[in-house]
């Protein structure tokens, strides 16, 4: 009632509907005016979005385009030539991927220096301090190995490089190395030590001809195993690390493309290798950098002050084992993808068989360095780690000839030495 009451009379009602025509005309302007400002950021968003994109696909051109010129220019691939041409007399031409790395330098310039053809190839990841990688690199360079600095997931430059070169042999030392850091950053395991060999396998099975392929596996891959030493015919089906787990993925895709497609494939498994120009997440080299800046050297000791200890094999030692796996592999038996026949498929452990603790190694870096340690005792941390490794060569001595020579105090003189020439005091970063 009271609303019939309050309903106004006709030129109430008339100014009303005048007043809601304004009101309505009002915001249509608005409106117009709102979806006007909203087409135009619209129109600016894309506009902005395209000319980012038709840069960035530019950029992207541009650099596919040097790539491009860089891989497959003439400067290049005489550049590849040179470095891969063997001296008279030698039948070896090489391909070291992860060339720029610690034992792949070592094996590089052995090579080079017995007349071999070398070429690398290496990706100069931030692993550890690449200016280490750059200072191998000019090492390399100055004894005529020439390092191509990519991937070996890249299919197209793994071709690139067979139709430049019809390499013998393949030396593959490319790969994510490190226990503890699988921790932090699994996928790029994968992506280096199954993707990357798989990748590069798959280069190798469709070459005319194949090469014979030797590579790193690791002794990681004996994992839990309790009894030692370390044969290769002991089990390796419990690795204690996404490392060790990845190398052993390897030795099994290894089984797989010697079956189907006969490539002569050899792994090695390396047991701690250390020496000059080492890597610098290993023990014996932050423990020479810790000692010299005062810092505290951890020390692990496994359940009931167990001893941690390591099979520690000198780089010189291993070089020779390498030299040795390639000498003496035998050709691969496939042709353009296909198998023709049988291939030689070994596994060998390279290691000093004279597993020192860990301890023992300070007390030697100790006497070398004339400083004193500050050692932390601490319990071995569940991060992949071993209690201890010790290899048995007696596979590899019988056909290989690999006699391990140095000991831990002469092999640790000479890291030693070494360190001191390279970082000088010792206050240089090694990160």
């Amino acid at each position: 009632m009271n609303y019939v009451d309050n309903t106004p009379s006709s030129p109430g009602k008339f100014k009303m509907e005048k007043s809601s025509y304004k009101r309505l005309h009002s915001s249509l302007a608005k409106l117009t005016f709102w979806s006007l400002v909203f087409l135009g950021i619209i129109f600016i968003y894309f506009y902005s979005f395209n000319s980012a994109s038709s840069s960035h696909s530019q950029s992207d051109l541009s650099r596919r385009s040097l790539r491009t010129s860089f891989y497959g220019g003439h400067v290049f691939e005489r550049k590849v030539q040179a470095s891969a041409k063997m001296k008279p007399g030698r039948k070896m031409s090489v391909l070291v991927t992860g060339a720029a790395g610690f034992v792949g330098s070592h094996v590089s310039l052995a090579l080079k220096r017995r007349g071999d053809g070398v070429l690398g190839l290496d990706n100069f990841n931030d692993y550890y301090d690449p200016s280490l990688k750059r200072a191998r690199q000019v090492l390399l360079e100055r004894s005529g190995v020439f390092i191509v600095e990519g991937d070996i997931n890249d299919v197209e430059l793994l071709k690139k490089l067979f139709d430049i070169v019809p390499f013998t042999h393949v030396m593959h030392l490319a790969a994510q190395a490190g226990v503890r850091y699988a921790m932090e950053n699994p996928s790029s395991y994968v992506h280096s030590n199954i993707a990357g060999l798989v990748t590069l396998l798959e280069v190798c099975k469709s070459a005319n001809p194949q090469p014979a392929i030797v590579w790193a596996s690791s002794s990681s891959v004996y994992g839990l195993n309790t009894k030692v030493p370390f044969s290769e015919k002991d089990r390796t089906d419990q690795p204690a690390s996404l490392y060790a787990a990845t190398k052993k993925a390897g030795e099994e895709i290894a089984h797989t493309y010697n079956h189907i497609y006969g490539l002569s494939l050899t792994g090695l498994r390396f047991f701690t290798v250390y020496g000059p120009w080492g890597r610098p997440d290993m023990a014996y080299f932050f423990f020479t950098r810790d000692i010299l800046k005062g810092k505290g050297i951890p020390i692990f000791e496994a359940p009931n002050h167990g001893t941690v200890a390591r099979d520690f094999t000198f780089i010189e030692d291993i070089v020779k084992g390498c030299i040795a796996a390639l000498d003496t592999a035998e050709k691969s038996t496939g042709s353009g993808g296909k198998k023709k026949g049988p291939a030689q498929l070994r596994v060998y452990n390279l290691g000093n068989t004279s597993p020192v603790p860990v301890a023992d190694l300070v007390t030697i870096l100790e006497k070398l360095l004339k400083v004193k340690a500050s050692r932390l005792v601490m319990k071995l941390p569940r991060n992949g780690d071993v209690q201890f490794t010790h290899a048995n060569i007696s596979l590899a001595q019988r056909e290989l000839g690999y006699k391990p020579t140095t000991d831990l105090h002469t092999g640790l003189k000479k890291f030693v030495q070494w360190y001191v020439n390279y970082y000088g005091d010792g206050k240089k970063s090694t990160h």
